[in-house]
């Protein structure tokens, strides 16, 4: 009987060093999820704000993670809401930059236009009564400085919409 027993403690012993090992390594799986959630966070926290001031960010930050994603998926799976809420950058932080790009440049137009035509202006006051085919020069001289700005900022306007475009259309996992 006492071989019995023995077995029987033995078992049970054995019992409760496998439920034992099995909490301690759920709790190890827990914390190690935590620090993940915690360090991406951390991460891409300060990166979400600043993409709401500059819809630039996102170009570099978006295939970031992406990556992360793929290394850490169930860090991010604890972080998603829905598919408009997605941890970091959701369609609707998506869509917002764009519209905010377009919103810029459209600004960024009117006050391009304004200043060129006051500076032209100018240039004709400070003429004055001079002959019109002197003034020819300086205002042909203004007005390829307006365009070439105006194509230089009109290229980095249409790369970054495009970009920024194609983020939306970014096929993501679940």
């Amino acid at each position: 009987m006492s071989g019995v027993l023995l077995a029987a403690s033995l078992l049970a012993l054995a019992v409760v060093g496998v439920v034992g090992t099995r909490l301690m390594v759920a709790a190890l799986e827990r914390q190690r999820r935590d620090a993940q959630i915690l360090e991406l966070l951390a991460t891409f926290g300060p990166v979400v704000e600043r993409a709401r001031t500059d819809p630039r960010a996102l170009l570099t930050w978006h295939p970031m993670a992406l990556s992360a994603r793929k290394t850490f998926p169930e860090a991010f799976e604890a972080l998603d809401g829905d598919a408009a809420h997605r941890f970091p950058f959701g369609s609707d932080l998506l869509e917002a930059a764009h519209a905010q790009w377009t919103a810029e440049w459209l600004a960024w137009e009117g006050d391009h236009d304004i200043e060129y035509r006051r500076r032209e202006a100018l240039l004709e006051a400070s003429a004055g009564e001079a002959d019109a085919a002197d003034i020819r020069p300086a205002l042909e001289l203004l007005e390829r400085e307006k365009l070439g700005r105006y194509q230089r900022q009109y290229e980095t306007y249409v790369k970054v919409s495009k970009a920024l475009a194609a983020l939306l259309k970014t096929p993501t996992e679940r």
